[in-house]
Formats: structure tokens, sequence, C-alpha cells
């Protein structure tokens, strides 16, 4: 069959933005197609279309002069394959194509003489001249038939080029300077197209429908067996039964029809996976199907029933949180333990939590609270806090619970001792050495009144005298590192009298030596300040020095108070 189509349309043109701007103006467009249908989905179409599309420049070549224009037609041959999405002799034919197209842009005659007058010689206008250009074409539509002989045709189509010169300049350095267009700028059109089809040749008869084939023995057909799998069935999880050695003698196609506790579930297939949304008996069923065949009806067959037993999930539960002891002194450690339980449908994850100090082990239902990270202020005052500490217990559906129970931690400061002050034999002057232990050391940390200042003064068995006139220099020696600490003028400090607090012991000697390290006053000054040594004969010859916090038990070299007459330290005044 070889159709004629005969068609008028418009042709419409995207414009060129580059150069001085070229637009072809939408025009008429009328044509004629001859399409050979040698195959039944194929055919092979030449068209040739003739269009109106002038040609205007939208930009001046130079200011004040005008916007040139002139009479462009085109004359258009294609060449394409049609691809049809219904047979050869079908009463409507949807199609589409693509091919490749030759464009012939031809000036007008009046177009041609215009651009020789004298005027337009400077615009380097005098060459304007057809030009041909390749490109493609692109689209579809669709034919119907009206009789066997007549349809119609209504056609939508692209077309893709390069821009036409029309043998002008294709860039403004050419023709002094007037109007170019440029040369491999591509642009695009539509046209859009109806028509009357004039088919020739006799239409094609269907072909007649194949027999019936002759009946045969299709077999029995087998529904096999069902399998859930191994494992714990569980609420709420999907469980997945698949259908083992069914199958059809006749090599059919199957068709699966499941059901759950007497009700339709699935699809066709031999694997049924649902969710079960409570406990208990679930009774699976299944029946396989083959097709008809040669008249005959559709045969069954069914598979054992599969029993479920599913499990009933259970959210996590946690109880029992502990501390061991519950109170604690700070850097001390308890243990701690919980109960925590989840069901056979869920696995578990234990985790300990606190609000300060640290855990081990935070991941198991026994563990341990270790007290050292737990934050107090710094200084002398005795402190408390109570610190919460939290199991939680997580299941693998998210699911959570959580106890909590709280640590008591006491912070009781520590006395600080500083280095004993040494004095030299029967001398109760307080040296270099002693005032940088009082001065640099112990009064500027006595600048924090949760503390008191505790000296204990001691002589040594060859400073005792005689039972007659037993030796005061421990009472000396204590009161002048008082006035060094009290005086308050010169070099010596200005604390507070009444936080300080006094004990002479005489030869008593309870505590453990710390001798200053800078030496005594019978040493010369250069030894003190380098640092000498304290010989074994200068270290009882001493009075100890202590911060002690409020609230906190004397050193046991320390006996009771005694009275530092504050007449007797004012007249000591700043001790040299």
């Amino acid at each position: 069959m070889v159709e004629i189509n005969l068609f008028g349309g418009g042709s419409f043109f995207r414009g060129v933005s580059d150069g001085l701007g070229t637009k072809h103006h939408t025009g008429g467009a009328f044509g004629i197609r001859v399409t050979e249908n040698f195959w039944r989905y194929v055919g092979l179409e030449q068209g040739f279309t003739y269009s109106v599309n002038n040609l205007m420049f939208q930009r001046p070549s130079e200011a004040g002069a005008p916007n040139f224009g002139f009479g462009s037609r085109l004359f258009q041959y294609n060449l394409n394959p049609v691809f049809h999405f219904t047979p050869k002799g079908s009463n409507v034919r949807p199609y589409v194509t693509v091919g490749i197209s030759a464009l012939d842009w031809r000036p007008t005659d009046r177009a041609r003489a215009i651009s020789r007058l004298p005027e337009n010689v400077r615009f380097g206008a005098t060459t304007v001249r057809s030009n041909l250009q390749a490109g493609v074409n692109y689209g579809g539509g669709v034919k119907m038939h009206l009789t066997d002989h007549i349809g119609l045709r209504f056609d939508a189509r692209a077309i893709t080029s390069r821009n036409p010169t029309y043998g002008l300049p294709d860039h403004p350095g050419l023709g002094g300077g007037g109007v170019y267009i440029p040369a491999r700028n591509l642009f695009t059109g539509f046209q859009t197209t109806a028509g009357i089809n004039f088919y020739i040749g006799r239409q094609a008869a269907p072909a007649p429908p194949p027999p019936p084939p002759a009946p045969r023995d299709l077999g029995a057909l087998n529904a096999g067996r069902l399998d859930a799998g191994t494992g714990t069935l569980c609420q709420g999880r999907a469980i997945t039964i698949r259908s083992v050695g069914a199958s059809d003698p006749a090599g059919r196609q199957m068709t699966y029809k499941w059901k759950v506790n007497g009700q339709p579930m699935g699809g066709n297939s031999p694997e049924l996976q649902f969710t079960p949304d409570k406990p208990g008996q679930f009774m699976i069923s299944l029946d396989v199907e083959a097709p008809n065949e040669a008249g005959l009806p559709i045969r069954t067959a069914t598979a054992p029933t599969l029993s479920l037993n599913v499990q009933e999930y259970k959210a996590p539960t946690i109880a029992g949180c502990q501390a061991i002891p519950a109170a604690l002194a700070y850097g001390q450690q308890a243990k701690l333990s919980a109960q925590a339980t989840g069901s056979p449908c869920s696995e578990i994850r234990f985790k300990w939590t606190t609000t300060e100090g640290t855990i081990t082990n935070d991941t198991m239902a026994n563990a341990g609270f270790d007290s050292k990270s737990v934050r107090f202020e710094q200084g002398g005052k005795i402190q408390s806090k109570s610190v919460t500490i939290t199991g939680t217990v997580t299941d693998d559906r998210g699911a959570t619970a959580t106890c909590n129970t709280t640590i008591k931690v006491d912070y009781t400061p520590e006395v600080i001792r500083f280095s004993d002050l040494i004095f030299s034999k029967g001398s109760a002057r307080v040296n270099n050495c002693a005032k940088r232990i009082l001065l640099e050391e112990l009064a500027a940390k006595a600048a924090d009144p949760d503390y008191e200042i505790v000296l204990v003064g001691h002589f040594d068995q060859d400073e005792a005298g005689t039972a007659r006139r037993p030796s005061t220099l421990d009472r000396q020696r204590v009161m002048n590192a008082i006035a060094v600490l009290t005086a308050g003028t010169g070099t010596c400090a200005r604390v507070d009298s009444s936080r300080i607090k006094a004990d002479w012991v005489g030869t008593e000697q309870k505590a453990n030596f710390q001798p200053g390290v800078c030496g005594t006053s019978a040493r010369a000054a250069t030894d003190e300040r380098a640092g000498s040594r304290v010989s074994t004969a200068d270290q009882n010859r001493r009075v100890e020095v202590y911060l002690v916090p409020k609230g906190i038990k004397m050193p046991d070299s320390f006996g009771s108070a005694k009275e530092a007459p504050a007449a007797e330290l004012k007249k000591l005044g700043c001790p040299r």
C-alpha cells in the first residue's frame, strides 16, 4: 500500500539571539508526502514542504540604522522512516518518525533586487542569495481511514538545522561592519499540518486465527508442602511461608492462592509474607491452580495446612536498681545492680548513666560506680552531693524501660601540712626560710575562710634547761611565727589572729619530721637562698605548720589550743 498525503499548515521558528538577532516569521506551509508501507508497522516517507518565512534582523547594524529584513521562502525535502503503533490496514494508525532534511532557504527576487540598491551597499547586503542547510526532523501524528482509499492525516514535527546565512558575512568584521549572520548557530522550528491521504493498493485481509490445539493428557497437579523455616515466630514480626515442590506435569504457569485462618492473603506468588498482629495459632493454607487448556476446566490442588504458633511480644522491664553502699566518701566506689527482662520476641540492651561520676561496665546489669570524678568546690569546706544513676533497658524494637537509684557522696577536705619551720639552737628567731613558708605558702592558702591555721611548737632535749627553769623556746617560736602572719607591717602578713590555733609541746615529738629545705638562721644567707640541706641536729627545733578544715580532727601532735595574748603579739610587731 502506498500513501499520498496532500497537506497544509504553518511553520514556526525560534529566533537566534546571537549577532544582530535573526528571526524567521511564522508563515503558511504546504506540501506533499509519499509513504511506501513495505512492512507491517514501518513505512518509508519522502516529503516536500514549501513555506513562507520572511527574515528580520531584530537589532540594527549600527546606531540610527533601520532593522533590515527581506522576504524568504523555504523549500524543504525530507526522507523519514515512519513507525506505526498499529498494523498496516488498521483504521487508526498513530505513528512517530525521525529523519533527515535538506532546507533550501531562498530570498525572493524582490529581496535580491533591493539588496543591490546603492543605499544598501554600505551594509554589505549585496551578496544575498540562496542557502542550503542540512537538518533533522522528528515528531509524530495519526492517520485515520475514512474509506479503503481516502483518509485524514494530522502531523506535528520539529526541525533542527544550522542558521542560514543567505550569503551574508558571518561576523561583524566582514562586509564593512554591516549586516551579518553567525554561520554555526543552531535553530529550531516547528510545523503542524493536516491533510488528506490517498491510499493506492489493496487492503490486506486479517490472518485467520490458529486452530485450537488437540487435547492432551494434563496429568495431576501437585500443590507440594508449606515451609515456614526455623526460629521463634513473633507477634509484630514478618513471617515468610514458602511453597515447596508444587508442580504441573503439563508445564503450565500455576496460580497461587493463600489463606491465613481462612481469609485470603498475599498475591500470586510461591511465597507468602504476613505480619501477625497478635499471638496464638495461625493456620496457613494454599490452593494451586493451573489454567484452562483445550476447553477443560481449571485444575486445583491444595497443600497440607501449616499450623504456626506465634509468641507474644512484651516490652522490656527493669526493676531493683540499687547501689551498695548508697553513701560514699569522695574517691570510693560502689556496686550497681538491676534486674532487666525482655521476651522471646526481642533482644535487649542494657545501659547505665549517671549525672556525675564514672560507671564501669555500663552495658552490664552489674556495674561499678567510681566517685573520683564527682565535682566539688575546691577549698576547706565539707560538702555532700546526691548523684542520680539511671538504668535503661532497650529492645530491638525501640521500646525502653528505666529505673533510678541515688548515691550520696561526701567530700571531706584533707589537712594540708607545710614544711616545718626550723630554728637555730637556743633561738626563737624566724629565719628567712621559715618566713618564706609562712608568707609565700601558708598565707596564700589561708585566704580560704574554711581553713584554720594550726601551729605546734617544739624545742630539743639540749634546749630543755633545768627542772628549776624549764625552756620556753617552744612558746616563743610559736609566738614569733604568729607575729609574722598577723603583724600586718613591714614584710609580715595580715592574717586574722582569731583563725590561728597554737600549741607548744616542749620536747614531745609525735609528728614525723618535715623540715624546710632552706636551712637554719645559723647558716649563711646564700646557703638559705640556695636551699642547703638540714642536718639531723636541726630537725627537733621546729614549729609544725598546718591548714585544718573547720570541723576536721586536729593533728595528733596538737594537744589543746594555747592563748596568744594580743598585747604580746603587738609588742613583738613584725619580727626581723
